[in-house]
This record gives C-alpha cells, sequence and structure tokens, in this order.
C-alpha cells in the first residue's frame, strides 16, 4: 500500500515521530518511545458539540441537526451488531475510553501488553456503526438522565451559564450533551448521517505513542482502514459579536459556598497565532492572580477567596478564545471588581517581570517535561492536528515569548469592558 510518509523532529528537544498520510485519506502518528512499557492510543474526528450546521461539496444547502448529537454518537458506537467494544477490551486487558468536547470526538486506549489486539478493536468498532430505533430510544432515556445530573452540578451550572452569559450565537454556549429536547429529535437515520459525514476518514487522525511499533501500526491500518472520499466537509458558524451578552448571570442551585467563573471575551484565533495567544493570555494572568501574586494574597487574607481559585487554561476553538478565572467566594463581586482593577493598573504600569519569567520557565519545563509522558505525547499530537498545525510547533513560541509581549498582549487583548461574571449560590442559605 503507498504511504506518504515523513519524520517531524523537535530540533529543541530532540523528540520526533513519524507521520503518514494514509491512503485511506487518515492522517496517522507515531512516536515509538524506546524503553517505555505502556503504550496510548487515540482515534479521533473533527466533530464536536459545536457542529450542528454543515453541508458536503455540491450540495446547496447547510444542514443543522440536533444539539448534543456529536455527543450521542460517540455513546452509539462502542456498541455494535455483535457485542460491545468494552467487553473486548476486557479481554486485553486495555483501559478504554472516549470523550466528546466542543470541538472533537476521541476514542482511545491504554495498554502495558496486547496493543496490537486493542489497536484492532479500535479501528474496528469505531468504523462499524450499528444504529436501530430500539437502541436509539434506550440510549435517548441514559443521556437524558446523565443532562439532568450534570444540570444538578454546580461547577458545571456555573460554566455553561458563563458560556451562555458571554456568546450570542456561537454553539459553544450550548451544554455538550444537548437538552432533553434536542435529543429526543435524534433518530438511527440521523446518527448515519451525521456519521459518514465526519468520520470519514479525511477527516480524523490515529495517534499512538509509546511501547509501539511503527511498522505494526501500520501494517494493522493497511488491513483494517476502509478507504473512503472525500466529500468536501464545509461547515459554518453564526455571525458572533465581539460584545458579551451580559455582564453578570446568578443561578441558585444547593452549594456549601458560593461559586463563581469570571470570563474575558476575547479575539478568537487559529493556528500558531492561536498558540502564542494562549501562552500569553495564560502566563499573564498567572502573573497577576495566580498564588504568588500580591492579589491572591490580599484576598485570602480578606477571606473573599480560598485555594479553590485558579486561572484555567484558555478556553479557545473555532470561533471562540476566552479566559476564565474563579473559585468560591462569599462576595464575587468583589473580587471581579478587584481583579479588573488589578488588569488596569498593570495594563498601565505594567507588572512584576520576575514573576512572569518565572511563570514562563515553568511552562517551558512543564512542556519539556510532558515528553516523557506517553499518553501526553499521543494527546499532543492529535491536539495538533485538531488545530491543523504539525507536533512541536508550540515549542519554539513559548521559547520566544517575552515580557514585552505579554505586556502588550494585556494592553490590547485583554478588555475589562468584556466580561461577564457566573454565579451559582444557594439563596435559602443566604437568607
Amino acid at each position: 500500500m503507498n504511504r506518504n510518509m515523513e519524520t517531524i523532529r523537535c530540533e529543541m528537544t530532540g523528540e520526533s515521530c513519524l507521520h503518514v498520510k494514509h491512503e485511506s485519506g487518515l492522517e496517522i502518528y507515531i512516536m515509538e518511545m524506546p524503553g517505555y512499557h505502556t503504550a496510548h492510543a487515540l482515534f479521533g474526528t473533527k466533530y464536536g458539540s459545536i457542529n450542528t450546521r454543515f453541508r458536503l461539496g455540491g450540495e446547496e444547502d447547510y444542514a443543522e441537526v440536533p444539539e448534543g448529537i456529536a455527543h450521542f454518537l460517540e455513546h452509539k458506537l462502542f456498541e455494535n451488531e455483535d457485542c460491545d467494544a468494552f467487553a473486548q477490551y476486557a479481554r486485553t486487558g486495555a483501559d478504554a475510553n472516549a470523550y466528546t468536547s466542543f470541538d472533537r470526538t476521541c476514542y482511545l486506549f491504554h495498554c502495558s501488553e496486547n496493543f496490537a489486539q486493542s489497536l484492532e478493536i479500535l479501528l474496528s468498532f469505531v468504523q462499524a456503526p450499528y444504529f436501530t430505533a430500539e437502541s436509539v430510544a434506550k440510549e435517548q432515556g441514559i443521556i437524558g438522565q446523565e443532562i439532568q445530573m450534570y444540570d444538578d452540578e454546580p461547577s458545571w451550572r456555573v460554566f455553561f451559564n458563563l458560556l451562555r452569559g458571554m456568546y450570542h450565537a456561537h454553539p459553544v454556549r450550548i451544554d455538550i450533551a444537548g437538552t432533553i429536547d434536542s435529543i429526543a429529535q435524534i433518530d438511527a437515520d440521523l446518527l448515519y448521517r451525521c456519521y459518514n459525514t465526519f468520520y470519514n476518514l479525511h477527516n480524523m487522525v490515529l495517534s499512538v505513542a509509546g511501547n509501539v511499533n511503527a511498522d505494526e501500526v501500520l501494517e494493522i491500518c493497511d488491513r483494517l482502514l476502509k478507504p473512503c472520499e472525500n466529500h468536501g466537509l464545509e461547515q459554518v458558524f453564526p455571525e458572533e459579536p465581539y460584545e458579551i451578552v451580559k455582564d453578570t448571570v446568578y443561578d441558585n442551585l444547593p452549594t456549601g459556598a458560593p461559586i463563581f467563573n469570571l470570563g474575558f471575551k476575547l479575539r478568537p484565533r487559529s493556528g500558531q497565532e492561536l498558540v502564542k495567544a494562549e501562552y500569553l493570555a495564560l502566563m499573564t494572568m498567572q502573573t497577576l492572580l495566580d498564588t504568588s501574586s500580591a492579589f491572591y494574597q490580599e484576598m485570602t487574607e480578606k477571606g473573599l477567596i480560598n485555594s479553590e481559585f485558579s486561572v484555567d487554561a484558555p478556553f479557545s476553538g473555532d470561533g471562540y478564545f476566552a479566559v476564565i478565572c474563579g473559585g468560591e467566594s462569599r462576595d464575587p463581586e468583589a473580587v471581579r471588581d478587584r481583579i479588573l482593577e488589578v488588569i488596569r493598573d498593570a495594563k498601565e504600569n505594567g507588572f512584576d517581570r520576575e514573576a512572569f519569567e518565572l511563570i514562563r520557565r515553568t511552562a517551558y519545563g512543564a512542556k519539556i517535561r510532558s515528553g516523557e509522558s506517553v499518553e501526553a505525547n499521543a494527546t499532543k499530537m492529535l491536539g495538533a492536528f485538531m488545530s491543523g498545525l504539525k507536533p512541536f510547533s508550540s515549542m519554539p513560541v513559548l521559547a520566544e515569548i517575552t515580557y514585552e509581549d505579554a505586556l502588550q498582549f494585556l494592553r490590547d487583548e485583554i478588555d475589562t469592558e468584556n466580561v461577564t461574571l457566573s454565579v451559582v449560590q444557594n439563596k435559602e442559605q443566604e437568607e
């Protein structure tokens, strides 16, 4: 079988991986890690909860599908006509799982033995959809219970309330699992349509790292992958204004203490520009707000935050980009106001250069150390594909970032007028 192959190297760390453009259409990344005893594999598609409007090449109209269908499809793929994929993995001893996020669905396993057999299971069941009216109805009940469970979870509620407070139209504002009403619209025909659209191998990637042999991986791929035509998938998202929807969102739910998320809505980006912006946003906000900052010490001494407070990794994807922090507080509005004061002061007067450099060096060291993790390497290669980048492309970006870059980013991009505060609290307890 013809293969388009290249070795991709990181000059800064010496790491390398094999990239294969398989004739089936699948992109394959393999990192052999001699001396390691485990292996990690992910089989992913660029299909997540935000991909609700699409068309194939040659079609005039865009199809719109119910919210939550990508997550629903992930659940159903583990069951085929003959058996359950988890039962097959139990025989190989692999630890298997799957997840659906906003922009991707991934099926994965981790193992210390029987890698080849586990990879065969992965490639086989993901390529063998089997949906019936009866199985869809059963799953609607299961996922409906899951939706209700998450709706009662304060940390889940505060996050999606935040997204709805920031985004007017982008489907990122919708729960990944959808709603009870939206999943009720799903049937077997619709699942097959979405499967055939997004699980086309031209839209997918296989990423493998650890105690693996590239020739063995490719032999299994040659044998099991089912070549398919590239149908020219096109997607479109509603036009999203720069401005937030509202500056505060309050919700009532039993919780020990009020919890909050504070989100800064930023201009969306892609490719290398996004990589740099993610690093700048995270490291700048960590310098200003994290545990070693004057803000953190002041707020903890006043009893306004505790160890639950953190600055999250940037929330970004196709058409959205935000920086989020949050935790517990008896007065979330006071915490928000102080954060905005800290940022405004830093915009005008700058911030602690030494603290920023320490955070940057720590991030660089963590990035290098992640190369020792089988799971991290497989995940990074898959993530690069999903972002339209090559593996290791983020390392030079991180190495070249300066304090001046961060200060300019803070002044130009972190808008203290484009901020949403989401709070979940127990009003009865408050009273």
